[in-house]
């Protein structure tokens, strides 16, 4: 890649694609076409201080895809509905399989590597494992309707006779880090803990429903989103083999660790209270994850990546401490 090619980021004003941004302007890249929906004023600290070519409001990206496609020498596809609580399908059938579509057959017709974000929760239960091999993708049942729009996409792009020059799917897990601040509910459990904190001296942490786990004993792949960012890049620069890749670290760690961290990275003694699973999300809620990375890892990615604690006192001292964006 030249500093000079054009690279289009969409969901450019949210969370993992801002970070990036900020990151690829760190690396001397300019030449970027954000896209999104800029009118949130929520968001806006995520990318006024960013340095690009172009914003272009989401709605109005695929045709000016079409017409201005030579301007583009990579897509970084990141924009999504990513409210794992909205049941209706409809939703994230028109922005995370019909949006995506129209992206990719642009990218394959004018020869345009493509990096699109795809989700853990394709995974469900868990009970396929977590392994980024396409023969099981078929097979997977997403736990919510954002899962399964994420995984009808994955299925449909491995079964595209055209497709372009490289693609990856990334499968992100647990992401967290600075300018996750508009997410609301949505945003990470460091994030939240670190304001129940701040509020109250105390975080809540949900009760296990599961005879096997104890209460905090919940365990996920908390991936830090320098580390997201990272993969992207390195995926960029290198194409490896196109496909379906886990993003993650490779490590589960439990909630209550994640707990005992945001406490640490403000010098406090943990204390932690403990609160029924919400109703709403308690019969697709996830007791496990953990990426199984080795895909990656062959394919020639020489990182490590942090692990919870190194990632939530980054992100406490140095982001969530001072109100501070990436």
């Amino acid at each position: 890649m030249q500093k000079t090619d054009g690279i289009v980021i969409t969901g450019a004003a949210g969370f993992i694609a801002s970070v990036l941004v900020e990151s690829l302007n760190q690396d001397g890249y300019e030449h970027l076409f954000l896209v999104d929906d800029f009118s949130i004023l929520s968001k806006q600290q995520n990318f006024i201080q960013k340095k690009y070519k172009q914003q272009i409001d989401r709605d109005q990206f695929v045709s000016w895809f079409e017409k201005n496609h030579q301007q583009v020498s990579y897509v970084f596809h990141l924009g999504a509905r990513t409210d794992t609580t909205e049941m209706d399908y409809n939703v994230h059938q028109k922005w995370n399989v019909a949006y995506s579509q129209a992206l990719w057959k642009i990218c394959t017709a004018h020869k345009i590597p493509l990096i699109y974000a795809s989700s853990a929760a394709t995974y469900g239960d868990g009970s396929l494992g977590y392994k980024d091999t396409h023969d099981i993708v078929s097979q997977l049942k997403p736990l919510n309707p954002y899962g399964l729009s994420k995984n009808n996409f994955d299925l449909w792009a491995l079964t595209q006779n055209d497709a372009p020059p490289f693609w990856a799917g990334l499968k992100f897990f647990n992401v967290y880090g600075p300018n996750e601040y508009h997410k609301g509910r949505m945003a990470s459990v460091i994030f939240h803990s670190f304001h129940q904190i701040k509020a109250n001296g105390f975080v809540k942490l949900f009760k296990s429903h599961k005879p096997e786990y104890q209460d905090g004993g919940q365990l996920r792949d908390f991936v830090y989103v320098k580390d997201i960012v990272s993969i992207c890049k390195w995926l960029m620069l290198h194409q490896p083999a196109s496909g379906l890749y886990n993003a993650g670290t490779g490590k589960a760690q439990s909630f209550l660790e994640l707990a005992q961290a945001v406490f640490k990275s403000l010098n406090l003694a943990p204390q932690i209270e403990f609160i029924d699973t919400p109703l709403d999300i308690r019969d697709k809620y996830q007791y496990f994850t953990e990426a199984d990375m080795s895909k990656l890892i062959a394919a020639g990615y020489p990182y490590s990546f942090m692990n919870l604690e190194q990632g939530v006192a980054d992100y406490v001292q140095n982001y969530l401490v001072k109100a501070r964006y990436f």
